[in-house]
């Protein structure tokens, strides 16, 4: 019967049992039928063998009665252990009471053969239990690939809250929440794609958007979207904290010293281009926008319009921030602005200035 059917590969199975004629036979049975095969005499032995593996462990043959530490123990460390804690464990014994098997059990063995056994018989019980490992590996990989993929696209907090519920967190509809929302937008930008190569221009961009969004994710912001030759990020959702406006502040100081930094390493390919922020803290809509098929995680109301104008109203290399918003940042180093008019707004707005090279408290 051949083990690598399952895998496609020898799977490796670890043999524990204190006595060698066993451990031999146990090995000649497996290595035959294609498996790769590591042993140990005792309990102690194997634990420290298990997770001190270089590659993956597929599944455990355990004797119980050994010496230093016993099968049933080693079951159990096994299963705690989160590197070995999927791996199927199977109580190979000359003991064959239902006690024993219930002890067997309650460590978290997942099957129990009785010595002197069938090697027919045990070789497919192994293949059965490699059948679900294989299984379950392969559910793991999807996963991780599936995280992978969702990291790309939203930020590593909403992935969190959405794989915790995804029947609750993947449906339309939001809920209102004091978030603090921040945009930045390259100055510029329009006159630097009219002078230069569209794979410069597509490089640069790369450029900028890849140091920029690291800084959102450094001070655990909700990366929303980009928006052309901008972004958009937002603070206290899906996670809230008592320091989420401080967080978006201290990420718009760090974007504006970070981008400073990239024109002047590039020299004249970035010559003439600055970056102007503007955000805001308020109520707003946070949750999936759009339909069953295409939604966006992301934050609606007049919070995010008022974030969007004083973006618009910065000037290259500022920052504009709302009376709000400073007011949850106790200590901040900014400059009163005379009342601004936004567009679309009845009422003047107070605004706050923060130069690059500004800091907090």
């Amino acid at each position: 019967m051949d083990l690598t059917t399952v895998f496609q590969r020898g799977p490796r199975i670890l043999v524990v049992d204190d006595d060698w004629l066993n451990r031999d036979l146990l090995r000649a049975y497996l290595t035959s039928s294609g498996a790769e095969v590591v042993t140990a005499a005792d309990g102690q032995a194997a634990i420290e063998l298990a997770l001190g593996l270089g590659g993956p462990l597929d599944l455990a043959l355990v004797d119980i009665q050994m010496p230093r530490m016993d099968g049933l123990e080693l079951c159990r460390q096994l299963k705690a252990a989160p590197q070995t804690r999927f791996v199927p464990v199977v109580i190979v014994t000359a003991l064959d009471s239902e006690d024993e098997k219930l002890k067997a059990i309650e460590a978290g063995a997942d099957d129990f053969v009785t010595k002197p056994y069938n090697s027919t018989v045990l070789l497919t019980r192994v293949r059965s239990l490699l059948r679900l490992k294989k299984l379950h590996d392969d559910l793991e990989s999807r996963n991780h690939l599936l995280r992978q993929v969702l990291d790309g696209y939203v930020s590593e907090d909403v992935v969190a809250v959405l794989l915790t519920d995804p029947e609750r967190y993947l449906k339309l509809g939001g809920e209102a929440r004091v978030v603090t929302v921040l945009f930045a937008d390259i100055r510029g930008f329009t006159r630097f794609t009219e002078e230069h190569t569209a794979p410069l221009v597509v490089e640069s961009l790369n450029r900028i958007f890849r140091v920029l969004s690291h800084v959102v994710f450094a001070h655990r912001g909700t990366f929303d979207k980009y928006l052309g030759d901008g972004l958009m990020a937002f603070y206290g959702a899906p996670i809230a904290g008592d320091d989420d406006a401080r967080r978006a502040v201290d990420t718009a100081i760090e974007m504006q010293r970070r981008f400073q930094d990239l024109t002047v390493e590039a020299g004249a390919a970035m010559q003439g281009l600055g970056l102007g922020i503007g955000m805001h803290t308020g109520e707003a809509i946070v949750g999936n926008i759009g339909s069953d098929r295409v939604m966006d995680y992301t934050v609606v109301g007049d919070t995010v319009n008022v974030a969007k104008r004083l973006q618009e109203a910065a000037l290259a290399g500022q920052t504009l921030v709302s009376e709000a918003t400073c007011r949850m940042v106790p200590g901040l180093t900014a400059r009163r602005l005379d009342a601004l008019s936004l567009p679309g707004r009845q009422e003047t707005m107070v605004a706050y200035v923060i130069e690059v090279g500004a800091s907090g408290a």
